[in-house]
């Protein structure tokens, strides 16, 4: 059974800071692009951060403001998203995403092989 089961969402003041995970299961992340989507509520689920890498070349990242990191452990077959001084505006579920032999990010939604089911974050104080 092929899927990704996220976790790490949780209630964070403003100005705090939160490190989502990603697990997949089923195959392996080395073939994959990987991505975080935000979804809040009642907007469209956008992309915040994507990594790719062909071949043994150095991995490419995006991010959106400077204050989302995306990482990945091979080994683990696990992704990492790391989310410092967050704001009321980053509050949604946020999705990890798989796109097989991605070359560019940000990940397309029409491309993506595999999502998550989600993990809560609210910012509040």
């Amino acid at each position: 059974q092929f899927q990704l089961v996220e976790s790490g969402g949780d209630l964070v003041q403003p100005g705090g800071s939160l490190r989502l995970s990603c697990a997949a299961s089923g195959f392996s992340l080395y073939y994959y692009g990987v991505g975080w989507f935000r979804q809040a509520p009642g907007k469209e689920r956008v992309a915040v951060a994507c990594l790719y890498q062909i071949l043994e070349n150095p991995s490419d990242t995006y991010s959106v403001k400077g204050r989302f990191t995306i990482s990945r452990d091979t080994a683990k077959n696990m992704v990492y998203l790391q989310i410092d001084n967050l704001k009321p505006e980053d509050t949604g579920v946020y999705y990890c995403a798989a796109e097989k032999y991605a070359s560019r990010c940000p990940l397309s939604v029409d491309g993506i092989n595999y999502w998550g089911n989600g993990t809560l974050v609210t910012v509040s104080s």
